[in-house]
């Protein structure tokens, strides 16, 4: 042996990967009518326009400018598309006038150019180096690729909230509500370890807060089967949740008086009938979809039947261990994730009726662990002892270990499946009300 490492990237399934990550974006840009393109759907995001040039840049100045050492292809616009905002609150949001954004065409033109220098790279440069910081085990490959499909998920939360009539319904879009309304159920979970993360030569790629592994000892606890519903949630509310004090940490209590809110953000009130905002009509709210509301929300549903959110440690144990000890690579088992596992991978653009992946089903027998909706945990986002900032986006991670965020696991209807591993994490703030994220209740036991 010659100590070479083997490769990790396979230079066909990556330009395949590629076209198709692509594809995707263009197909969502698509639904969206012209008068939308300079549109800001949420308040705290960039415009529409921002998206279509930030994800070409970003695989520019990732690969070809960090990775590969070339020159750039416009360094005004990779500047201008270089990054989007995160802020607090809409008063710290950067305001560029719309007027000062390219036009679409010019967006589109750079983005054309932009994939024709990546698939030239991507089929003939040295894109996978030994050593090299951005470019070992191909680091630059997968982080372009996997950024493009984390912001599609971004782009569907954004395109829910706008006007019906900025966007053009495909056929495909059939929303599914008939189903089973599950009965609220806790199972028990014995103590026992969960391991979080993974190690660097266990996964082809991973984000920097995947790393390293950490083992966690983990009390025994029960925890919900099933999400909690919009059927719950209801009842939540017209027992006055929303104007109860007691059930509120006093950081979401002045979010929620100073921001009005009295009913998750998905749900809109008609003629004294509630409705599910969906990504393309008003439906009546279906009681057996799982309801997605803030972490705030969450937390304050969950005192109210007096129990709590899930660590993420308590999350990983129980969706991938198992009553023998051992700890699987998915809640179901070794398989890849496929359409049969749970409601991710663009299946569907809302939710299901919970229960409906029974194939999905953890060891203990918990539904939806990966799926119809992310997870929030009451883990604060931070990085595992050991974390280092990746070289190929070092601010990806790092710039949100603010004490802020929360760690939501999982999936959602429209997370990419190649997303999907156990290690994976993702995080918002707990006030943020536009992400597709669901929650289930816990509470310790003896």
């Amino acid at each position: 042996m010659n100590g070479t490492p083997p490769q990790v990237v396979d230079r066909a399934e990556s330009i395949n990967w590629f076209r198709q990550t692509r594809r995707r974006t263009a197909d969502l840009f698509g639904l969206l009518t012209p008068e939308a393109y300079y549109e800001q759907p949420i308040p705290l995001r960039h415009p529409v326009v921002f998206y279509e040039g930030h994800i070409p840049a970003f695989s520019v100045n990732t690969l070809l400018k960090r990775g590969l050492g070339r020159q750039g292809l416009d360094d005004d616009l990779e500047v201008l598309f270089a990054r989007g905002i995160d802020p607090p609150d809409t008063s710290s949001a950067d305001g560029i006038a719309i007027e000062s954004w390219p036009s679409r065409r010019a967006v589109k033109q750079y983005a054309d150019l932009a994939d024709e220098a990546i698939l030239d790279a991507l089929a003939h440069a040295p894109v996978e180096q030994a050593g090299h910081p951005v470019l070992h085990r191909g680091q630059a490959v997968f982080t372009l690729i996997e950024h493009e499909e984390l912001h599609q998920e971004t782009l569907a939360y954004m395109w829910h909230r706008l006007p019906m009539s900025r966007k053009q319904r495909p056929a495909t879009a059939v929303a599914v509500t008939e189903g089973v309304v599950a009965e609220p159920n806790q199972v028990a979970i014995p103590a026992g370890r969960a391991t979080l993360g993974a190690m660097l030569d266990e996964i082809p790629f991973g984000w920097d807060n995947e790393f390293p592994r950490l083992a966690r000892d983990v009390p025994a606890f029960a925890i919900d089967t099933h999400n909690v519903t919009n059927r719950q949630f209801l009842e939540f509310v017209e027992a006055g949740g929303y104007t109860n004090a007691d059930l509120w940490s006093e950081a979401d209590w002045a979010w929620r008086t100073g921001a009005g809110v009295d009913h998750p953000p998905f749900w809109y009130q008609q003629g004294g009938d509630w409705f599910w905002r969906g990504m393309f009509e008003l439906i009546p709210l279906p009681p057996a979809w799982p309801v997605y509301v803030s972490h705030a929300e969450a937390a304050a549903y969950a005192r109210w039947k007096g129990l709590r959110l899930p660590t993420e440690a308590e999350f990983h144990r129980a969706a991938f261990g198992t009553p023998d000890g051992t700890q699987r690579s998915h809640p179901w088992g070794e398989a890849h994730p496929d359409p049969t596992r749970g409601n991710f991978g663009f299946q569907h653009w809302e939710p299901v009726p919970v229960g409906s992946y029974p194939a999905g089903v953890s060891a203990w027998g918990i539904h939806d662990l990966v799926g119809n909706g992310w997870e929030w945990t009451s883990t604060v986002f931070e990085g595992f002892p050991g974390f280092a900032p990746m070289a190929s986006y070092p601010e990806y991670s790092a710039d949100f270990f603010d004490g802020q965020h929360y760690v939501v696991k999982g999936a959602s209807p429209v997370t990419a499946s190649g997303l999907v591993r156990r290690s994976f994490r993702n995080w918002f703030r707990p006030h943020y009300p536009y992400v597709y994220a669901a929650f289930r209740g816990v509470r310790a036991v003896d």
